[in-house]
């Protein structure tokens, strides 16, 4: 086995009130992240209310009981901080990276919106960001070329009531119906520091921020938990997956064709799931991986492709996507693609091929957690959706234990037609 490349120092607590802390010190430059995880994502939501978890991304910057709104925005930049969230299946995720001497700033803003975010929240505030997310809908998704693509997999891979088949960003007639008792339903159910991991990465002596963390955090009562979704895996249930291919077609405003394939595959804390990442470099990462060489320069029949991987917490999906060039219709790319991975399935990977793909995946990997604020986000990760920040100081082991024969075994698994979902996005006037 490789030996470890990584070994960053993380320390682990718990407050009274549930709040999981990871602390990963770092005296290499003054500045700190703080990086707060909520183990609430789009598949805790309920059918006729997407969105919500990222609308709360939004309202979570809009106030709360004692910072006024806009204020948190300016307190950071005004540090010299940056800020920003996220959200997505499994989390939404709200971080700082701040000069090393304003640890307090951020610990204060982030407890005060755990703790006494409802009394800052009005109608005029949800109406206000209501609209903001639904403008972003519209230029993120249905007006920019290929927008809805993810969308439409997503909704053929799962079947109704699954709770991956909606985008994280929700649906329109859902945003429109949110009420403000929603809101604090919602709220109420998700956001207490029992549901919660904070994160802090930098310049800091781990002793006295535990001391502050205590201070900021220690006094906001735990919440009833929320039961978990049920996530029906696929083949199961009626999930879908491996009971057979499904399909769709997008007419769209683009100039070229482009298709995505997804499969079902392991999610990010099945044992195989370092296997299907290095199954992703070896196919489109780099100019000699299989799909670009073949594709991209030797047919040169698509203008990009790209495969990649979602470290999702209750089912995986790998994707390969790629674009067209003139003259290649979405069909025709559709089977050169299926051709090269029909190749890996039944086929043997090449040493050489191989070991540039682990190099690949761990080069991502270490360049993943340079910054303190990656690396906080990365910590946050493998402590919500893995139940372990020290998979952060694993991985590269595990990486390196990945051998050609595991590569092998899942691709023949993953890549099965019967785990795939394809969808064309093909010029409005363009037969596909």
């Amino acid at each position: 086995m490789a030996p470890s490349a990584v070994s960053f120092e993380v320390r682990e607590h718990t407050l009274d009130n549930g709040l999981r802390v990871v602390l990963q010190p770092d005296t290499s430059a003054p500045l700190v992240a703080v990086h707060v995880m909520y183990h609430v994502g789009s598949k805790n939501e309920r059918a006729g209310r997407t969105g919500f978890a990222h609308l709360f991304e939004h309202l979570l910057f809009q106030g709360s009981e004692h910072v006024p709104r806009e204020e948190h925005f300016r307190l950071v930049q005004d540090a010299g901080g940056t800020l920003n969230g996220t959200t997505w299946f499994d989390r939404t995720n709200y971080f700082e990276t701040l000069p090393a001497n304003e640890l307090d700033l951020g610990l204060w803003l982030e407890s005060d919106r755990m703790g006494f975010f409802k009394p800052g929240i009005t109608q005029e505030k949800l109406d206000n960001q209501r609209d903001v997310v639904k403008n972003e809908r519209r230029q993120s998704y249905e007006n920019r070329p290929y927008g809805l693509a993810l969308e439409t997999v997503l909704a053929h891979a799962y079947d109704e009531g699954h709770p991956y088949r909606h985008p994280t960003i929700g649906y329109m007639p859902d945003i429109d119906a949110a009420r403000l008792e929603d809101v604090h339903e919602f709220f109420d159910l998700h956001y207490g520091p029992n549901n919660a991991t904070l994160v802090l990465a930098g310049d800091f002596e781990p002793a006295e921020a535990m001391d502050r963390v205590e201070a900021w955090f220690g006094e906001i009562p735990a919440r009833p938990a929320a039961d978990p979704p049920v996530v029906p895996l696929p083949g199961a249930g009626g999930a879908g997956g491996v009971g057979g291919e499904r399909r769709a077609l997008i007419r769209d405003r683009v100039q070229m064709p482009r298709v995505y394939l997804m499969f079902h595959s392991p999610r990010y804390a099945d044992p195989d799931f370092e296997s299907v990442d290095t199954l992703t470099h070896l196919l489109a990462d780099g100019n000699s991986s299989r799909l670009q060489r073949a594709l991209v320069y030797e047919r040169q029949m698509a203008a990009d492709v790209s495969a990649f991987t979602w470290p999702t917490e209750s089912v995986g999906m790998c994707f390969v996507v790629a674009t067209a060039r003139p003259g290649v219709s979405a069909g025709e790319l559709e089977r050169a693609v299926r051709d090269v991975l029909d190749e890996l399935r039944i086929g043997e990977i090449r040493t050489g091929e191989m070991e540039g793909a682990l190099n690949r995946a761990r080069r991502a990997l270490v360049g993943g957690l340079a910054g303190f604020g990656d690396r906080a986000d990365a910590l946050a990760h493998a402590a919500v959706l893995r139940g372990d920040p020290h998979y952060v100081n694993d991985a590269f082991t595990r990486y390196g234990a990945v051998s050609r024969q595991d590569v092998d075994r899942v691709a023949r698994a993953v890549l099965d037609p019967r785990r795939l979902t394809v969808v064309h996005v093909v010029p409005e006037a363009v037969q596909p």
